[in-house]
């Protein structure tokens, strides 16, 4: 506290979070090599491929855009008889030139902020979009060592 016209004014700062960006393209690094040992070397826009954890758990990723250097990926969940907003969604930009997969919008929140102040009305992490990609990485380790198929699908 501090002394202004004999008024006592409280101060209080918030620190806004500054993400660690070596460990978010490390992160990233690690996205990318894993699915492209899932995706289609050539994918054309539209092709999906369904992989199976087991027999109740079963994941579609789906090319949605295409670009020169650019690729848009859905991930989604598709497990019956679990309710929509339980399920995986991820949506990933895949970087070819510098080989990188970054998410860029996860189940109900569309675009992935750097960081967010806290509180914040949605509630969000300060750090949600590394904890995103890091979900997505222990997804990707768990598809790789536990997959039991992978079925292009077209």
């Amino acid at each position: 506290m501090y002394r202004e016209d004999k008024h006592l004014v409280s101060v209080t700062t918030t620190r806004r979070h500054v993400p660690d960006l070596k460990a978010l393209q490390r992160t990233c690094d690690t996205n990318y090599l894993a699915l492209m040992k899932l995706l289609p070397r050539r994918a054309v826009v539209g092709e999906s491929v369904s992989v199976g954890i087991n027999e109740q758990l079963l994941f579609v990723l789906r090319v949605l855009e295409i670009a020169p250097y650019t690729w848009h990926v859905s991930i989604e969940q598709c497990t019956p008889g679990l309710p929509c907003f339980m399920r995986m969604k991820v949506r990933v930009r895949l970087y070819h030139d510098v080989r990188m997969a970054e998410v860029c919008a996860s189940q109900q929140i569309f675009t992935l902020q750097p960081s967010y102040d806290y509180p914040n009305k949605n509630m969000h992490h300060p750090n949600e979009k590394e904890q995103v990609n890091l979900f997505l990485a222990e997804w990707l380790k768990c598809c790789l060592y536990h997959g039991f198929s992978t079925v292009k699908q077209v």
